[in-house]
């Protein structure tokens, strides 16, 4: 009797289709990771507003400048951000506005 499912055979379809796995799911977990650290959603915030040097990030969200440059490595590494040089100066700017409208969804969420 505990072998029975209360699903019936369309929906326990339609959940195993569904159900992200494989490279996918590694994509998914990756991708709300970078929500995962206080420092990048600081970040994001912030490049929400405008392109930004390491220097203006530093100085404006008072963190580390070397803590600053490593975060926006992984970022841009992992296609969050992008940089722009200006003769000596690189700027960071969110690749779209996807980011953005996830942190969004997120303070709706929780009625911030």
């Amino acid at each position: 009797m505990q072998d029975m499912m209360l699903l019936d055979r369309r929906t326990k379809d339609l959940v195993k289709e569904y159900v992200p796995t494989g490279d996918v799911l590694d994509s998914i977990v990756c991708f709300f990771s970078i929500f995962a650290d206080p420092t990048r959603v600081r970040m994001l915030s912030a490049l929400a507003i405008s392109e930004m040097c390491v220097t203006d990030l530093s100085r404006v969200l008072e963190i580390n400048q070397t803590t600053v440059s490593h975060q926006l490595r992984l970022l841009k590494n992992l296609g969050i951000v992008k940089s722009e040089r200006s003769g000596k100066i690189i700027f960071y700017s969110l690749v779209n506005d996807t980011v953005n409208d996830v942190m969004l969804k997120g303070v709706e969420f929780l009625g911030c």
